[in-house]
């Protein structure tokens, strides 16, 4: 997961600003990252006054340019926008540095101090820098023929999405009072779930020892290989966040609420309609990506199947979907092991990407220590001003948890070569683009580990690996789409949505996706309350871009395996361009056309493979 923390912290385009050896015995601690060299003092006090000094920046800025962007021609807007960026990087590190030691340790008073003071910085940059987006979209709206005149041709896309934008922004005086209410209002509801499940600790016994561990940890042993401990710690935590249905029900009640009326009094066309253009899609190749997958949920259905089978199951309990298979070597990584093998991945297919991941390890950039207080997920934040970044979470040497640096570490790479290449106006990427880099970077780790597989088993756990993340990234990922659509459709027909309503939404669309294939628990109808995407303020319907890039990589992957090294500059391109073209433009210039169902089965082609040699070997 890549948290787009230009676009979140300066937001010219979208208004907002935010904080976003093997052996039992063997040590896998991951390393802590190092945040120092974010800020000249790690002091709250010169902290505070370093943010101050950047809102006077901002409001300078204001100051100067309020009134006139409309009016500017291309050389006057050429440079209000170079002045922009600069001011923007300026200020990306302290406002990075409270962020990542928050989501490090929301239980640290220094770091709640640290983040509260950048909250409220944030707001009062947000509220000096409203006037950007409103005039930018009232000059390109008068003067259309600036977003094609040569000065400009850098920022060429980025005002056409500004053009795009043009109809649904609202008054100076407006904007500012929405960023008011959201600070008390959908800022604090993500708050509140972000630090309640740093909080939550659970009991349970694993191999004999009773254990109190946080919610990070115990979200591991959904792949443990004991199918006891899988299905215990699936229902401790389904059990723990049923008790708090009233608190999960009324945040997302009051997100989706504030979403369907910041519809309305913009005139979205849709709830959909932010999301388009914040990722730089039409609805026709959504549309099309969406009918896709409907259209092969028996393929997923089918693998499924086959890993009961595997199992010795006559149907999977959904505490087995991303367990291991049995009979499998245990395998622990070691985080120097790790490490190796991620630089490693990436070197087979491109040296200069295999330095990146390098330095992540040696600069120490990656935070992979599990902790009480530390957030859940995993996800990578650029630092662009030294084109480099950052990468969150919790390490437990499992083969799984390999998979995940070197998919941040796909972030890394993705981030180091738009940074290096474009103005950090056009590293705004859309999430369908940002998983692109991270997708790619675990298929060639899937083609690593199956080339050096010494065992058939060894071969079984890689391919049910890819297979189960392609799985839960398109199917599960899908029925939460499907879950959300309904969950503004039932806002519309005056629904209320008390915690039993939203779970029978998330059953309909689990169920849409997993037909009869899954046994599950009673109170597996509880997940939606922990998946922090409905949760994100002024960020809604986050899951369908993990659906698009993971299919959209399968079908850049069997062009790899086609092509070979004729394709690596290929992919290059596509992430060195960050947000310079649309989706649908990176796609022609392969040849492929997203707005069809066609180009969408090339992928699933790709995973239909993937289980096809699965199948072959349990034969």
């Amino acid at each position: 997961m890549r948290k787009p923390t230009f676009q979140a912290s300066t937001q010219l385009l979208t208004l907002g600003l935010s904080l976003t050896a093997r052996g039992k015995n063997m040590t896998v601690k991951g390393e802590a990252w190092d945040l120092t060299p974010l800020v000249p003092s790690t002091k709250i006090d010169k902290l505070q006054a370093l943010m101050e000094q950047h809102v006077k920046t901002a409001e300078d800025f204001a100051t100067k340019y309020k009134g006139k962007v409309r009016t500017m021609d291309a050389k006057a807007v050429q440079t209000f926008l170079e002045e922009y960026q600069d001011n923007a990087l300026k200020r990306e590190g302290a406002f990075m540095f409270a962020r990542l030691s928050y989501a490090a340790n929301s239980l640290d008073p220094e770091a709640k101090k640290v983040a509260d003071i950048a909250r409220r910085m944030n707001m009062k940059i947000r509220q000096a820098q409203a006037f950007i987006v409103i005039e930018l979209t009232q000059l390109v709206a008068s003067k259309p023929e600036l977003i094609e005149d040569p000065i400009l041709a850098e920022y060429k896309h980025a005002l056409e999405i500004t053009k795009r934008k043009a109809p649904f922004v609202l008054s100076d005086l407006e904007e500012r009072l929405f960023i008011q209410k959201d600070r008390y209002g959908i800022d604090s509801w993500a708050q509140l779930q972000n630090d309640w499940l740093a909080t939550r600790t659970y009991e349970i016994e694993v191999e004999g020892e009773k254990k109190i561990i946080p919610f990070g940890e115990i979200i591991g042993l959904y792949e443990h290989p004991n199918r006891d401990v899988r299905k215990a710690a699936k229902d401790i935590v389904w059990t723990g966040l049923s008790q708090d249905e009233i608190l999960w029900a009324s945040a997302l009640r009051a997100i989706a609420g504030d979403h369907l009326e910041t519809t309305k009094h913009r005139k979205w066309p849709s709830p959909r309609t932010q999301s388009l253009i914040d990722n730089d899609v039409d609805p026709e190749t959504i549309d099309a990506l969406m009918m896709s997958v409907q259209d092969h949920v028996t393929l997923y259905q089918r693998y499924l199947g086959i890993k009961a089978k595997i199992m010795g199951l006559p149907k999977l309990g959904e505490w087995d979907v991303v367990a291991p298979l049995p009979n499998m070597p245990e395998r622990k990584f070691s985080w120097k092991e790790a490490r190796q093998i991620a630089i490693d991945t990436y070197n087979g297919f491109d040296p200069e990407l295999a330095q990146i991941v390098a330095s992540m390890f040696d600069n120490k950039r990656i935070d992979g220590v599990v902790r009480k207080g530390k957030g859940s997920g995993a996800w990578f934040s650029d630092w662009l001003s030294e084109k480099s970044g950052f990468i969150f979470l919790s390490y437990n040497g499992r083969l799984g948890e390999v998979f995940t640096l070197v998919h941040e570490n796909g972030h890394a790479v993705h981030s180091v070569l738009m940074s290096k290449a474009q103005q950090p106006l056009n590293t705004e990427i859309g999430m369908c683009i940002a998983e692109v880099g991270s997708i790619f970077g675990e298929l060639l780790l899937v083609d690593k580990l199956i080339a050096e597989a010494k065992t058939k088993e060894e071969k079984l756990e890689v391919l049910a690996k890819v297979l189960d993340e392609f799985g839960m990234s398109v199917f599960q990922v899908s029925a939460r789409y499907f879950f959300e659509v309904d969950l503004y459709d039932a806002i519309e027909r005056g629904e209320y949505l008390d915690g039993e309503t939203i779970s029978k939404y998330w059953v309909k669309g689990r169920d849409m996706m997993y037909g009869d294939a899954i046994e599950w628990l009673p109170n597996s109808k509880w997940e939606w309350t922990f998946k922090v995407h409905y949760y994100l303020p002024r960020f809604r319907f986050y899951n369908y871009p993990y659906v698009f890039a993971n299919l959209f990589v399968f079908a850049l992957y069997r062009l790899y395996k086609e092509q070979g090294k004729e394709f690596v500059p290929k992919l290059k391109r596509i992430l060195a361009a960050g947000s310079t073209h649309s989706p649908r433009e990176l796609a022609t210039e392969l040849g492929f056309d997203i707005a069809t169902t066609e180009f969408w089965a090339l992928g699933m082609k790709q995973a239909e493979e993937f289980i096809n040699e699965l199948e072959s070997l349990t034969k």
